[in-house]
């Protein structure tokens, strides 16, 4: 038995050492780190983040400006046809506000997420860009599926990056949870991005119903091939008002062991602690912060529409205001030892 541990324990050095001097695995490779404890892993991780990214970390300031959406994905609590969710679109002023808080408080980005909601055309969200874009702050957009020609006008109104998630690059699991959607398309549209100059983000939900751990770490590979700009993994929290209700709920350290994987193989990629993780579990975004990620999204969001956009339940700080949650994450943040970085944190940015 001993021999047996100590086999697999040197084949698992074996590959963190690869991983960390090369960041180049196959697909073998990454399933054995899967399916691993994860504790060594985590440790190669935070060291490879330090090497390539130091200890500052990032904020961007989430505004949730839309829970409309004309999608019908069987794991988001967004979908059409939950008839329970009370709808809200924030109006321009309002998102402003958001924008002048962010700028105030230090921010040097913010990322507009909403469902796919149509009613924010090319041309509105335009409009809203080069008004955001009058201070000195970076544009994030996670808006869902556009054509390249809206994609293309919406870099030229001064957008830096976008986060389109994959969730799953199992084709058939794709199509089973996305209703008259296109693997195809998203795949497209992450090329699209690249192609125009976006630092592109995207990523992958952990703990789907009939993922696989090979599934998992061809999602790995394909953000990889893509190089992406920034991976964001989440853990499957299931919505009471979906198809999914009743999926496993015990999806964190799998998710974790995603995203440190992630940072071996793509160092120098900006990689969010997430805040499924810590609506999971206490001190999640730091356990991911000492496992590889650099990034925080503390939402801005005002008021009572932080507990509408309820892409999956019990999320944390929907009550606390936007000045509580900064001063919150930033304590958190430098009692680990890490600094508030004060730049606007693109990928090439030299530490």
């Amino acid at each position: 038995m001993n021999k047996f541990y100590n086999n697999k324990q040197n084949l698992l050095c074996n590959i963190l050492d690869k991983a960390e001097n090369t960041h180049n695995l196959n697909k073998n490779e990454i399933v054995e780190l899967l399916n691993s404890d994860g504790n060594l892993l985590y440790k190669s991780a935070d060291k490879v983040r330090k090497k390539y990214k130091g200890d500052f970390v990032h904020l961007r300031g989430l505004i949730e400006f839309s829970n409309i959406c004309r999608c019908n994905c069987y794991y988001c609590g967004l979908r059409s046809e939950n008839q329970k969710l009370d709808r809200y679109r924030l109006t321009e002023n309002e998102i402003l506000e958001c924008v002048n808080f962010a700028v105030n408080s230090g921010y040097k980005t913010v990322v507009l997420q909403s469902g796919e909601d149509m009613y924010w055309t090319c041309e509105r969200l335009c409009s809203l860009i080069k008004k955001i874009k009058e201070h000195d702050i970076a544009i994030t957009l996670s808006i869902g599926e556009r054509s390249f020609d809206e994609y293309k006008k919406l870099k030229e109104a001064g957008s830096d990056r976008f986060l389109l998630r994959i969730e799953t690059t199992d084709k058939n699991l794709y199509k089973q949870l996305h209703p008259n959607m296109s693997f195809e398309n998203r795949v497209q549209c992450l090329k699209n991005l690249k192609k125009l100059g976006y630092e592109t983000g995207t990523g992958c939900l952990v703990g789907l119903p009939n993922q696989t751990i090979k599934s998992l770490a061809d999602d790995i590979l394909f953000f990889k091939e893509l190089d992406a700009d920034m991976v964001g993994i989440g853990p499957l929290i299931p919505h009471p008002e979906t198809p999914l209700a009743n999926a496993n709920k015990d999806n964190l350290d799998m998710a974790l062991k995603v995203m440190a994987i992630v940072r071996l193989l793509m160092p120098d990629i900006n990689i969010p602690a997430t805040t499924a993780m810590e609506s999971i579990r206490e001190n999640g975004r730091i356990i991911a912060l000492n496992s590889g990620a650099n990034v925080v999204m503390p939402n801005i969001t005002k008021g009572e529409y932080r507990k509408k956009y309820e892409i999956y339940p019990n999320k944390i700080c929907i009550n606390d205001s936007p000045e509580k949650c900064i001063n919150c994450i930033k304590s958190k943040i430098e009692s680990i030892g890490r600094k508030i970085s004060t730049t606007k944190g693109y990928r090439k940015d030299a530490l």
